[in-house]
């Protein structure tokens, strides 16, 4: 699968959860947080085999801010014709119980303090009473293609723009004078090389993490971090290393809301078999990148 469908087909963590929707039973066996799954060490592993992550489907998740509701969006190409489908995992005194769509939209993605609810370059914000109307993120948006879109607790959001020739931008806006700012683009620390994409800023804004293509990486899309420098500009990027990147692809990079752990995709070819790679859905610990700021 060439880079850039890769990126198209993360980018479906956009789509999720509308009508049609069935639940199925209690899965009483998936007990505790991250549905009973044993947690990862500093080796990735595949996250819930078999019930999240599936050799029939591409897998991606997203989790609400009190890590009660997971979202997963799958993609697949069968016959040439790619198709998509969502399944939705929510805890309950039980276990956890999982609930499919026949139908996709787009997917809601929380502020980590739960107060927006963002759905590519709309948003809602809570109120006393529920959610407001939908509104727009501004003009200034509007002829930028964005794919994913991630938030700080501090108000910024960082996002990616959908393009066909690799050469799209990481930028960022900030909350101010009751707007979102006109966004900017990251520095070259950042937007080097190709294929830059599915940014996460960590909720102090102490980091910033992506995936994309060097000279200097381990083979494809790689996953890379930049930390917040006491002047306030951002670190040289730096690769995750050999933990976590092959010479495979990985990509869309996000921490836990509890900061424990890291969740990214990687391209994997099923074992003995032809055909092309698929996209399975890793974690490991986030102790990696405390590693990583050591060094920095």
């Amino acid at each position: 699968m060439k880079p850039q469908q890769f990126k198209l087909l993360l980018s479906v963590l956009g789509l999720l959860l509308c009508n049609n929707s069935h639940a199925q039973g209690v899965q009483p066996e998936l007990k505790g947080p991250y549905l009973g799954q044993n947690p990862p060490g500093l080796v990735p592993k595949v996250f819930a085999p078999g019930i999240v992550s599936t050799p029939e489907w591409g897998d991606a998740v997203h989790f609400a801010p009190d890590k009660e509701v997971l979202y997963v969006s799958r993609w697949r190409v069968s016959k040439g014709q790619r198709e998509t489908t969502s399944v939705t995992f929510k805890r309950v005194a039980e276990g956890w119980q999982k609930v499919e769509t026949n139908h996709t939209g787009r997917a809601p993605y929380y502020s980590p303090d739960g107060q927006m609810v963002f759905y590519g370059k709309e948003y809602k914000t809570r109120t006393s009473g529920g959610w407001s109307e939908m509104k727009k993120l501004g003009p200034a948006f509007d002829d930028i293609p964005v794919m994913g879109l991630k938030m700080s607790l501090k108000g910024t959001i960082v996002f990616d723009e959908f393009t066909r020739d690799g050469n799209g931008l990481l930028r960022y806006s900030k909350w101010g004078k009751g707007e979102w700012q006109t966004p900017k683009a990251f520095s070259k620390a950042i937007n080097t090389g190709k294929w830059n994409a599915h940014p996460f800023i960590a909720p102090d804004e102490s980091y910033v993490m992506w995936d994309g293509e060097r000279e200097q990486g381990f083979g494809s899309s790689d996953l890379y971090i930049s930390f917040r420098q006491p002047d306030g500009s951002w670190g040289e990027a730096i690769n995750l290393g050999a933990r976590v990147n092959t010479a495979a692809e990985e990509g869309g990079p996000q921490v836990t809301p509890d900061g424990k752990y890291l969740f990214f995709n990687r391209m994997v070819k099923p074992k003995g078999e032809a055909g092309e790679a698929q996209s399975d859905l890793f974690w490991v610990d986030a102790k990696i990148i405390d590693d990583l700021r050591s060094v920095d």
